[in-house]
């Protein structure tokens, strides 16, 4: 067996404009393994970094400039939008609510407590990663489906919808064995041994665009 080599350090951005709990954030972060970018404004982050849904935002809630909802607003625009920590130094219910709906993975009250400040770009990272692969398999999905011929998207469609050879012969006006031969080539193109798999993997192309 091969032996596992390191775990890649993961990519957390810190936006908040106090200096001072820039740097201590940013040692705490950087001793528990993660690569970590820091920045005072969010004019700086948005010139500077190039987060992924792979990576965590700790954001402060109150920002010169940009508001800390505004710069999650903008995130959320991207195609791959990270996951997000709000800071904040007081509780404000509305912002809460707001920041939550809008996908925060959590809000941490000033000071930080280290334990639970880990905790959360954790659970984000967790958040992440699990977007990540989603992310890979509807590309995936999308891709395989492309190589089908129209004729082949057809029959597709209507053997996911659970129609039978001859019921799809009579729908497309075709042979019952020139449906036999397109089936049979759909399911070898999409790699697919099953009525289900197919379903599955038609459902993820669907998810894909449904989010685009």
């Amino acid at each position: 067996m091969t032996p596992a080599g390191p775990r890649p350090r993961r990519h957390v951005y810190i936006v908040d404009d106090d200096e001072a709990l820039l740097t201590t954030l940013s040692r705490q972060l950087q001793r528990a393994g993660h690569e970590v970018r820091a920045f005072a404004t969010p004019a700086a982050f948005l010139d500077r970094a190039r987060p992924d849904c792979a990576s965590c935002v700790l954001l402060d809630l109150e920002l010169p400039g940009l508001s800390g909802l505004d710069l999650q607003d903008l995130l959320g625009r991207s195609s791959s939008p990270p996951a997000v920590v709000f800071m904040t130094e007081r509780v404000d219910v509305h912002a809460t609510v707001r920041a939550m709906k809008g996908g925060a993975v959590d809000f941490l009250l000033k000071p930080l407590d280290p334990a639970k400040l880990l905790e959360a770009v954790a659970a984000a990272l967790r958040r992440g990663t699990e977007r990540a692969a989603a992310s890979a398999e509807r590309a995936s999905a999308v891709e395989r489906l492309a190589v089908l011929t129209p004729r082949e998207r057809e029959v597709c469609a209507l053997i996911a919808a659970g129609r039978r050879n001859r019921e799809i012969a009579a729908e497309l006006a075709i042979a019952d064995t020139t449906v036999g031969l397109h089936r049979a080539r759909v399911m070898k193109k999409l790699g697919a041994s099953s009525v289900a798999e197919l379903v599955l993997l038609i459902e993820r192309a669907r998810e894909r665009g449904s989010r685009s």
